[in-house]
């Protein structure tokens, strides 16, 4: 076993996580949904969602068995909701390829959907003792800073070049707590800002700290300008029922309910009564809502409408009226929530 292994795997056993709910089980289940609620998201924000998702969906069975309608209010709010659809797309793979039970072998579970190679290895490692390497976020920052490796870290040669240092440095024993202490080293000591380096196991060999280029690495891309983009959502309220809209199961906030959605500067009225035979008036324009998302941000500009009839075009597949009071709970994104909480709020006023 290498020196740099050793020193992670002694660290994490004094000084890494071990309470976290997704730990101290061999069950591949529960690994494998913590470890996609934790891509791109942090352990804070997670917790509650995965001990939820379990309430309700406690094996790989029942989540196959649900309808993906089910599935997606217990993410709503967790973003990057693809993850979601990936997940209850994957537990049907178990059940229709591997008879309802966890695949053991690296390649099958990295042929499930959604699940890349980090991911795959994670799940390998922590359920099953598979020797297999890891390269999150937090674990390539470690071995970018450890080894000065130089470059745009998502660029292929860089991500071959730490790719290839990752599973050199795999130990023959104790993959668990090497794997669990790489992740624990990179989210609470190898920080992307302010870095801890005193606390770290392996200060004494890091390259960049004994260059001092901890804060330059690991390497990034230029920076590019991130697209923006606005949109119209109608807040369209009918004795306190909201009308929410069933979005396509693809794109951004894909098979999620949400507000009706227009260009800005289309006509509203024309809008109300071709599309849903609505005729309405615009009560007032709210408060702008901006939501970042990784490649563009988002400008909402709500309005809110009243109605005085519900009429049947309504209830057609993919339209729901939904009360103020109840809207909040759905499978609906999280500027969503903002817009309705508002809505109510003016609705409250009124009384």
């Amino acid at each position: 076993m290498s020196t740099f292994a050793r020193k992670v795997i002694g660290w994490q056993k004094r000084e890494g996580r071990h309470d976290l709910p997704w730990q101290n089980t061999r069950d591949p289940y529960r690994i494998w949904l913590s470890e996609v609620m934790l891509q791109q998201t942090r352990v804070s924000a997670v917790v509650p969602y995965y001990e939820k998702f379990l309430d309700r969906f406690p094996d790989i069975a029942t989540l196959a068995a649900a309808p993906l309608d089910d599935v997606m209010p217990f993410w709503a709010g967790l973003g990057y909701y693809a993850r979601a659809r990936n997940l209850h797309r994957g537990a049907q793979q178990i059940m229709a390829t591997h008879g309802g039970i966890f695949p053991q072998e690296f390649d099958a579970i990295h042929a499930l959907s959604g699940i890349g190679r980090s991911t795959a290895a994670a799940i390998s490692a922590f359920a099953f003792g598979g020797k297999c390497a890891i390269l999150d976020g937090n674990v390539r920052r470690v071995i970018a800073r450890h080894f000065c490796v130089k470059g745009d870290v998502r660029s292929k040669q860089i991500q071959d070049e730490l790719w290839q240092i990752a599973e050199a440095l795999l130990p023959r024993s104790g993959i668990e707590s090497y794997t669990q202490g790489m992740m624990d080293l990179g989210a609470t000591v190898c920080r992307r800002s302010q870095p801890a380096c005193l606390l770290c196991p392996v200060r004494k060999t890091c390259i960049a700290l004994e260059q001092g280029l901890v804060e330059e690495l690991p390497g990034k891309s230029e920076r590019r300008e991130i697209p923006h983009r606005q949109t119209r959502m109608l807040v369209i309220i009918s004795s306190r029922e909201v009308l929410l809209e069933k979005r396509p199961p693809t794109g951004i906030w894909g098979s999620l309910w949400s507000l009706p959605e227009l260009p800005i500067g289309a006509d509203i009225s024309k809008t109300l009564h071709l599309r849903f035979r609505l005729t309405g008036r615009v009560v007032r324009e709210m408060v702008r809502v901006d939501h970042g998302f990784t490649h563009f941000s988002l400008a909402i500009f709500p309005v809110e409408i009243a109605v005085a009839k519900l009429p049947s075009r309504a209830m057609e597949p993919g339209l729901i009226w939904v009360d103020l009071d109840d809207a909040t709970a759905a499978a609906i994104p999280a500027p969503v929530k903002r817009i309705l909480a508002a809505a109510k709020s003016a609705q409250a006023t009124k009384r």
